[in-house]
């Protein structure tokens, strides 16, 4: 079973990522960016594995306003919720093992 990652916006940010009760991977990502092209299928592979984590995707060209909100400077951009508080973040193509680490 294929696992893909949640695609949001603005309008469900709050009741997705904020109001999530398990922990939440935002992959805050743009579809010119290399890199975040790169780090789709490590994301996808990851959400397989850790189903207890939810994993959603913000487009930053669609949601400029979240991605000035959360000071969003590269992408990729990862950032970890949980209790609607963000507890850790990463910037850069990031490997299996380092999501692992991070939603710790």
């Amino acid at each position: 079973m294929i696992i893909m990652a949640l695609e949001i916006n603005k309008s469900d940010f709050q009741a997705e990522v904020l109001e999530a009760k398990e922990t939440v991977l935002v992959d805050f990502w743009a579809p010119w960016c290399g890199p975040c092209r790169m780090q789709a299928p490590v994301l996808e592979k990851f959400a397989e594995e850790n189903p207890a984590v939810k994993v959603v995707k913000v487009n930053v060209d669609d949601n400029q306003e979240l991605a000035m909100e959360y000071r969003i400077s590269s992408i990729p951009s990862l950032i970890v919720f949980k209790n609607g508080e963000a507890v850790n973040c990463a910037v850069g193509l990031q490997s299996k093992s380092a999501l692992v680490d991070l939603v710790k």
